[in-house]
């Protein structure tokens, strides 16, 4: 417990600095140290590219990190065999464990930018830590391109021309699975729900953006308790019991990686599932495959980039199969997204045919990408690409030795994407 909150004081004062920073331009200084190196840099015909790569490679993170690495790496040998960014500035990789804490994170990524001179990063797992280096990539005019962390305020309020996001946000996401409850809702006539969501950024960013969109999709449904299990939690079973007392109509989680494996185990020990229905969990490709054994057929799920969706698609067919040829599994929605950022940075440079990161920055902003889910776009008011989420049933496949997403409903980002107007009016208050 110590621990916990020691960490919730490191990471409110991150915040703090992160505000203090971004809300005031004559806080950014025009030169530094590492854009001054870039600069000069760039007038080299033939230097690399570096590209820092942050993730949690140990704690909660390790699941998703370790396949968004394995992504990471197989494009840019793609791109290295192809000569490099621009055909000529091979890649190097700098891969730095943020252990999934927002102070190791920013000494990280400060190591990376001040000694290694990174030229982008991408990363992190955690939305704590991408808002913990987020005034630090700003400073120093360091393009970040999250795929994993997906909390909105990354890229929100004291938003940043060097921050991209390549998944879907928070927001997003708690669109995607208010659409969804809400149809389900409407069908089996429900009317109260507990939500169980983790005690962190993202957890509760999403947690609160499913629970206000649901007054305005489903008004008929009442929310009559929450439970907020800390990050790493290791025993959910006194959450479980609170929310039996009250029995609610559903249950929504926002629970993610190894935290979900332990809340999908002891749910099961309880029958937790067989008394409660529980729609929305965030049900990846790494827990389908992972948790095959013990994810409950029929449970409604929501992925962020579930590869067997996009087979259509040849860029996604062409990755699948070579990922599974490398790495001797299926590709996770981590992977296809870390693997979408390192061609999004790819086509950015081509597009501003220059490694200087201003002006990728200002033709990446409005940049339409090819993508494995296919050709997408960032949008300049927060840099944010307009990617879908996939609501479907898990159940099993012939395809595969694990089940999949059936019945999938496929939400645009048009559709759950928050309007530039209401983000201007955030940004106002």
């Amino acid at each position: 417990m110590r621990f916990f909150f020691k960490n919730i004081v490191c990471f409110v004062a991150v915040l703090s600095m992160s505000t203090a920073v971004l809300a005031s331009t004559s806080a950014v200084p025009n030169n530094t140290e590492a854009a001054k190196r870039r600069a000069g840099d760039n007038n080299r015909s033939h230097r690399e590219y570096r590209l820092g790569v942050l993730l949690g490679l140990s704690g909660s993170g390790l699941v998703y990190s370790k396949d968004g690495i394995e992504a990471i790496k197989l494009a840019v040998d793609e791109i290295n065999k192809k000569g490099g960014m621009l055909g000529k500035h091979k890649i190097k990789l700098f891969i730095r464990n943020t252990n999934t804490r927002s102070d190791v994170a920013l000494r990280e990524a400060s190591s990376l930018i001040l000694h290694d001179k990174v030229d982008a990063i991408l990363g992190t797992y955690s939305s704590a830590t991408a808002l913990a280096i987020k005034p630090l990539v700003h400073k120093y005019k360091t393009l970040l391109i999250t795929a994993i962390s997906n909390s909105e305020n990354v890229t929100l309020k004291n938003n940043s021309p060097y921050i991209f996001s390549v998944g879907p946000n928070s927001y997003m996401q708690a669109a995607a699975i208010a659409i969804g409850v809400a149809r389900l809702a409407k069908k089996n006539g429900w009317q109260t729900y507990s939500t169980i969501a983790s005690d962190y950024e993202w957890g509760r960013s999403t947690q609160g953006n499913i629970v206000n969109l649901l007054k305005n999709q489903a008004p008929e449904l009442k929310l009559i308790n929450e439970e907020w299990p800390r990050l790493g939690e290791l025993n959910f079973t006194p959450y479980i019991s609170n929310i039996a007392k009250l029995t609610p109509d559903f249950v929504l989680g926002v629970i993610a990686s190894l935290d979900n494996v332990r809340w999908i185990h002891t749910a099961n020990a309880t029958n937790f599932f067989d008394r409660f229905a529980y729609p929305g969990s965030l049900i990846s490709v790494s827990e389908l495959i992972r948790q095959k054994e013990i994810l409950p057929r029929g449970m409604t799920g929501v992925a962020r980039a579930p590869f067997f969706a996009h087979l259509d698609n040849p860029i996604m067919e062409q990755f699948a199969s070579n990922y599974k040829s490398n790495f001797r599994h299926y590709p996770s929605d981590w992977a296809v997204l870390e693997y979408d950022a390192v061609y999004a940075l790819k086509q950015g440079i081509e597009a501003a045919n220059s490694l200087d990161n201003e002006k990728i920055s200002n033709v990446m902003s409005s940049l339409k990408v090819k993508t494995t889910r296919g050709n997408l776009q960032f949008r300049p008011i927060d840099n944010q690409l307009n990617c879908p989420s996939y609501f479907g049933v898990i159940a099993d496949s012939k395809d595969y030795k694990f089940p999949i997403l059936k019945d999938l409903q496929l939400i645009s980002g048009e559709e759950s994407m928050r309007s530039e107007e209401e983000i201007k009016a955030l940004r106002n208050e």
